[in-house]
């Protein structure tokens, strides 16, 4: 079930219609971080899986991230959900559809893509106790792919040289790291995102290229809070939309 009335998201920049507590996948900083992470040449062609209601793909359109734009769910729902939330910030040019990523060499042509953008499940199935709703399941606990899934998927979406943006918990780093040069999608950058000064990394965004050298930049820590306790400029800097043209 979703609100009845659109949140204001990105401090009123975009409205959104978004499943209600607990009913599955809402906007979090985790959002609003893996978009404005997001870096594409001019014109790529850009594909969000599992984009849940559609947020970071509405978000990257705002940004004019790319006009080629495109975006799958495999919950039928929340792509309904998707395409209002396009039509209510007139988005049409970002195209949602259903789609299980499982079934990628039957439902897409391989290599077509600039970019791939993912925030997957925080969890593998079986590592944690999956919540009852099934929309929840899927996006938190992994009950509709692996993160082996994953990788497999956008690298055979990605062509040679394609890039793959993700937002992961920290303490999943090793293990993605593991399956991206297996895959040889190879971790070009990475920035630990901490809740504040002297707390532990909780997310990590995350950018890899298909088929290219090795080398990998760990860039500054993004703290959320301050040690005033007030949110940071880094943090403020991803809400931030410049003007349209």
């Amino acid at each position: 079930m979703s609100t009845k009335n659109p949140d204001d998201i990105l401090f009123g920049e975009l409205v959104m219609l978004q499943p209600s507590e607990g009913s599955g996948p809402r906007v979090s900083v985790d959002t609003v971080l893996l978009a404005h992470y997001v870096r594409v040449r001019p014109r790529g062609r850009v594909i969000e899986m599992g984009c849940a209601h559609g947020a970071v793909s509405l978000i990257m359109a705002l940004r004019r991230v790319s006009d080629k734009l495109e975006a799958f769910d495999i919950n039928p729902s929340l792509i309904e959900m998707a395409r209002e939330n396009a039509l209510l910030n007139g988005m049409t040019e970002v195209s949602f559809f259903v789609s299980d990523l499982r079934e990628h060499r039957s439902n897409f042509a391989s290599g077509t893509y600039d970019a791939v953008v993912m925030n997957p499940p925080y969890d593998e199935p079986g590592t944690s106790r999956p919540s009852p709703d099934e929309a929840m399941a899927r996006a938190m606990h992994g009950a509709a792919c692996t993160l082996s899934d994953v990788v497999l998927c956008a690298k055979y979406l990605l062509r040679n040289g394609g890039r793959f943006f993700l937002v992961i918990r920290a303490k999943r780093l090793g293990e993605l790291f593991h399956l991206l040069y297996e895959h040889n999608v190879k971790p070009k950058r990475f920035r630990a995102v901490h809740p504040k000064p002297g707390r532990p990394a909780s997310v990590i965004l995350v950018e890899a290229v298909r088929a290219s050298g090795d080398g990998v930049v760990a860039e500054p820590p993004l703290f959320i809070y301050g040690e005033d306790g007030k949110y940071t400029k880094s943090l403020l800097e991803a809400y931030k939309i410049e003007e349209r043209a």
